[in-house]
């Protein structure tokens, strides 16, 4: 009986475990869930890599129309204002960041000497049309002397030829007939300095004796002067050249002496506006002025503003750099090189307040796309 009893209870815990996990004692058939897991898994390796593949391909053969860079940067005219003349600012209508009108006051130097310089310009041509009056009437009368010499010199060479006449009939003594002879070469000697007078007195009158006194040489000089009096008093006042916004003004105030052509501040025109992107070299294979372009503004992402392509440069940005690089050197390295490319923006753009040096990204689509290699490249349809 122990024997027994002993046999039940090694049996009983084993059945207790069986009915725990809830299977027969005896062995069944394994599930068909793990095949169906590796049939699944054989066709993701499959279709995976093949999808991978001919969405690669396609992205090639569809892609390289569209170009972009994010090397693109706003740009606006900027212009050094600066006196023509030199003198004491009497009165400042600038500040920074002031928005103003073209034709607007921005600054004028002290009037009062360009006045005083233009009233002696006039007094000098008054009395440059005077001297050509003067000049005229020398002429008059260097030609009536002239006159009087040449008849003089026609009385005279009667007077020889009558003593000539009555030295040969022994009447006349030869003294006489000296006389005669040396008043009429004394007379020549009149007359030709009476024309050498009238040859110098129409030099004076620019070879024309009837020439009009404002086009006379003299005349002219003190005209230019006048005129030139009459600029530098008119850039006493400087006006802006165009819209804009004042920049770099902070120091100009009334009180300081100017010098002609030092800049004083910075004018800003927003009247015009581009973009110069830096496209790869070899981002302009199909790039050309009049395609349409898109730009983003970092300060505005939300609002892409539409452009079109005006032109490309004419060379890379580093043949343009003050010291060029010469590649000509054992350790050369080969590096792409970049070239500016300019973008009108459209007039929706205008509207956004926009700051010269802003960055964009800039995309241009070039209407051409790779194509299937061997079979050219695909041209992008309406």
């Amino acid at each position: 009986m122990n024997a027994i009893s002993k046999a039940q209870e090694k049996a009983e815990p084993i059945e207790i475990e069986q009915a725990r996990a809830g299977s027969p004692a005896s062995p069944q058939p394994a599930p068909s869930k793990p095949k169906k897991k590796k049939g699944l898994r054989l066709a993701l390796m499959l279709i995976v890599p093949l999808a991978l593949a001919i969405g690669g391909g396609w992205w090639w053969i569809t892609g390289g129309r569209y170009q972009e860079t994010d090397d693109a940067y706003l740009q606006q005219p900027k212009v050094a204002i600066a006196s023509q003349i030199a003198g004491r600012i009497v009165e400042s209508n600038v500040a920074d960041n002031m928005r103003v009108e073209a034709g607007a006051v921005l600054f004028q130097v002290d009037q009062q000497p360009y006045r005083i310089a233009f009233a002696q310009a006039e007094a000098a041509l008054e009395g440059a049309r005077l001297q050509v009056e003067q000049l005229r009437a020398a002429y008059s009368q260097a030609k009536a002397q002239e006159r009087d010499a040449e008849s003089e010199v026609a009385y005279l060479e009667t007077q020889l030829n009558r003593q000539q006449d009555l030295s040969s009939k022994g009447v006349a003594s030869q003294s006489s007939l000296d006389e005669a002879r040396r008043n009429l070469q004394k007379a020549k000697e009149s007359l030709s300095s009476a024309r050498q007078a009238v040859a110098s007195a129409l030099a004076a009158l620019g070879g024309n004796p009837d020439i009009e006194t404002d086009k006379h040489p003299t005349v002219l000089s003190a005209l230019a002067a006048r005129d030139k009096a009459a600029y530098e008093l008119e850039q006493t006042t400087v006006k802006a050249p165009a819209d804009g916004v004042i920049a770099q003004a902070s120091n100009f105030r009334n009180g300081q002496f100017v010098s002609a052509g030092t800049p004083l501040f910075t004018l800003v025109e927003t009247q015009s506006i581009w973009v110069e992107a830096n496209f790869k070299e070899t981002q302009l294979t199909h790039m050309k002025p009049g395609q349409k372009a898109e730009i983003v503004f970092d300060t505005y992402p939300d609002r892409p503003v539409e452009a079109t392509v005006e032109d490309i440069s004419a060379g890379t940005g580093a043949e343009f750099s003050l010291l060029p690089p010469q590649n000509a050197t054992g350790n050369w390295v080969k590096v792409t090189q970049r070239i500016p490319v300019r973008l009108k923006l459209q007039a929706d753009g205008v509207d956004l307040p926009l700051r010269t040096g802003m960055s964009a990204t800039v995309t241009v689509d070039t209407e051409v796309a790779n194509g299937i290699p061997g079979f050219g490249t695909a041209h992008a349809t309406e």
